[in-house]
């Protein structure tokens, strides 16, 4: 790891307070809600430990639920999400050197690959924490339409995010 760790909480603190105070108050059409918190951990490095990339999921959803009054839910989904990080990328990349010490990032990666893997983290996020906060199956249509606009909705504006951020950090 080649960056310190303090810029990611800083934009871990920032990401939280705006999911907590804008985004949880905000329902496009009653079926879409951006998740923007999930960022940081989508775009840890490959080479962050797997126990502080499943703390930081954790604690990182922990304090969304505490704000949100969502009792474990977001903390799940993140935990659950921080374990599926590698697999998922690794299934858009190959495997190697060159890739173990890399920051998923639109400049690191590339549109296409960066695209997927995003999109990707944002449906599995938003399906499990759609399919967690219901906890039942009896509204599958309607947990299916919520997790897909909700994974569009946040896959587009952690697209901008990042567009940001990765033109701030090579200028």
């Amino acid at each position: 790891m080649d960056k310190p760790i303090f810029p990611t909480i800083a934009l871990l603190i920032v990401l939280v307070i705006v999911q907590v105070l804008v985004c949880n108050n905000i329902m496009l059409f009653n079926v879409a809600m951006a998740f923007v918190f999930i960022y940081v951990i989508i775009r840890l490095p490959m080479d962050f430990s797997i126990n502080w990339l499943l703390t930081c999921g954790f604690l990182s959803g922990l304090l969304v639920d505490m704000f949100a009054d969502t009792p474990g839910v977001n903390a799940l989904s993140c935990t659950l999400l921080a374990m599926l990080k590698r697999p998922m990328l690794y299934a858009y990349i190959p495997r190697d050197d060159r890739t173990k010490n890399i920051v998923p990032s639109l400049t690191t990666l590339g549109f296409a690959v960066y695209g997927k893997y995003l999109f990707s983290m944002s449906v599995v996020y938003c399906l499990l924490a759609f399919t967690i906060e219901y906890f039942n199956f009896a509204d599958v249509k309607e947990i299916v339409i919520m997790s897909a606009a909700s994974a569009i909705l946040t896959f587009l504006i952690l697209l901008g995010i990042d567009s940001l951020i990765s033109r701030k950090d090579f200028k």
